[in-house]
């Protein structure tokens, strides 16, 4: 047999072998795309949600998808969006490394490959609003348990919310800042539309996101537009008291940002013409969805605090020990004893997500259920190290059963294991019935002020009642009030 024939027998041989990858073709808004197909599960990557938002529509509402010819290949992850990368390659605090584009609007589909109106999961993720990707989280079990799950990139940092006086009077009486917030009403949108092509039902998607994630899932659940586009909801640390800053704070930012790289007085062409990373080096200060007076009217603070936020199932909750932040904020305590700092890392994870989880969850109880969580689980892997709490993001893995780039499959014991399977047969059910009844352990209660449980994730998982109750009390009765003050609670 000549030897190349003998090798493209052997190649075709191996590819319609079970359990190898075959290609899945799909037709969507745009145009086909070519993924794979392998153990039952179908995958599509680096799928384009919205025009590339390079040139002048760097800074403008995302633009409908620009069609493509023959079938798309979609096998391989796309970039990063703009981000600060570690000069070694190695994944930075979002997980992201490898190449970045502003071409980055793409997300990235898992499905079961017998998909019939199969409930979807659209998942947000993490990195303060500056880091991160939609490409890093394997969505395969979810699809192996009967979900579809999306995952996507937004624009981030100045690319994703960034205002200047020069954008504002282009717009005119568009909408400006919340870019990043733009997109993912985007993806969304492009879900509700394109789903049923991929076997989902766009009448039973669940959002869900962790941190800057869980932070613009609460700001979608403030967003009008945004109704109609999911039924239920998760928030995973994503905080939920934010004080209000508005469009001509985040101004006064972008001039400061632009006057840093020599411009004076730019207008809205010159500001395009700045380099995308140099411009993401430049920038300071916190980034995410704020008040612009369109798009988010509201904080989801007083939204959820007036009775205006998207009423859908909510499930919401935080990590035993959110306090690993206060490093990467600069935050991180020094000079104190033991028992002082120990204490102050505790008001730490009680003020930002402890106590905006527990008044989240009272408030959205009025509507229809919500169901309130504390993630107190430390990896085998962790324990002689002597940690003793849940660092923030730490929750994801068990979420997605899935162990990430990070976690050699080594160092996942058999209790591991069984955290992740109960934890993601919860979200699992809560996005496929409305109810998260989790394939172990005891019933969790929907929550309610006057009952106050909650289900803790821990090294002996349970249904627990009053919570650090009076610390939270506390909280409510002397944060919050700063944070709804009538004059902008209209």
């Amino acid at each position: 047999m000549i030897p190349q024939f003998r090798a493209a027998c052997l190649a075709l041989a191996l590819f319609c072998l079970p359990g190898l990858a075959e290609a899945a073709v799909v037709k969507v808004e745009g145009g086909a795309l070519a993924g794979t197909e392998a153990n039952g599960i179908k995958i599509w990557r680096n799928i384009p949600y919205a025009a590339p938002p390079v040139g002048p529509l760097r800074w403008a509402p995302p633009a409908p998808v620009v069609a493509w010819s023959g079938e798309r290949d979609a096998t391989r992850n796309g970039v990063s969006c703009i981000q600060p990368m570690n000069r070694d390659g190695s994944p930075n605090s979002g997980s992201a490394n490898g190449p970045m584009s502003e071409d980055c609007l793409q997300l990235n589909v898992f499905a079961p490959a017998n998909a019939r109106q199969a409930p979807v999961m659209v998942w947000l993720h993490g990195g303060s609003h500056r880091y991160g990707a939609g490409w890093i989280y394997d969505g395969s079990n979810f699809a192996r348990d009967g979900v579809i799950l999306v995952s996507l990139n937004y624009r981030l940092g100045p690319m994703g919310y960034f205002a200047h006086p020069a954008l504002t009077a282009e717009a005119g009486s568009g909408p400006v800042g919340n870019y990043g917030l733009m997109d993912q009403l985007a993806a969304l949108a492009w879900v509700k539309r394109n789903i049923a092509a991929f076997g989902g039902d766009p009448k039973k998607v669940t959002l869900f996101g962790e941190s800057a994630g869980g932070g613009s899932t609460l700001a979608l659940l403030a967003t009008p537009r945004a109704k109609g586009l999911f039924r239920s909801a998760i928030v995973q640390s994503g905080g939920g008291w934010s004080r209000e800053s508005g469009l001509a704070e985040h101004e006064a930012e972008g001039v400061k940002t632009t006057t840093s790289l020599g411009l004076t007085n730019p207008d809205a062409e010159a500001l395009r013409a700045i380099p995308a990373e140099a411009l993401s080096q430049a920038a300071s200060g916190s980034f995410g969805p704020f008040v612009d007076g369109q798009l988010l009217p509201r904080t989801p603070t007083v939204a959820f605090a007036t009775g205006k936020a998207i009423d859908v199932p909510l499930i919401i909750g935080s990590n035993s020990g959110e306090d690993s932040l206060m490093r990467e904020l600069g935050l991180a305590p020094g000079g104190l004893d033991k028992a002082a700092e120990t204490e102050m890392r505790q008001a730490f994870t009680d003020r930002v997500f402890g106590a905006p989880a527990r008044w989240i969850a009272a408030r959205a109880s009025k509507g229809k259920p919500a169901w309130l969580y504390h993630f107190s689980y430390v990896g085998s892997r962790f324990r002689p190290m002597g940690m003793t709490r849940a660092a923030h993001a730490a929750e994801i893995q068990y979420v997605f059963e899935y162990w990430g780039r990070r976690t050699p499959l080594s160092a996942v014991a058999p209790d591991d294991r069984a955290m992740a399977t109960l934890m993601h047969s919860c979200w699992v059910a809560f996005a496929t019935t409305l109810v998260p009844s989790c394939a172990t352990g005891p019933a969790w209660p929907a929550y309610g002020p006057g009952s106050d449980q909650l289900m803790e994730f821990g090294m002996t998982s349970g249904v627990r009642t009053g919570f650090r109750k009076p610390q939270l009390d506390i909280l409510d009765a002397t944060v919050l009030p700063t944070l709804t003050r009538p004059e902008i609670s209209k």
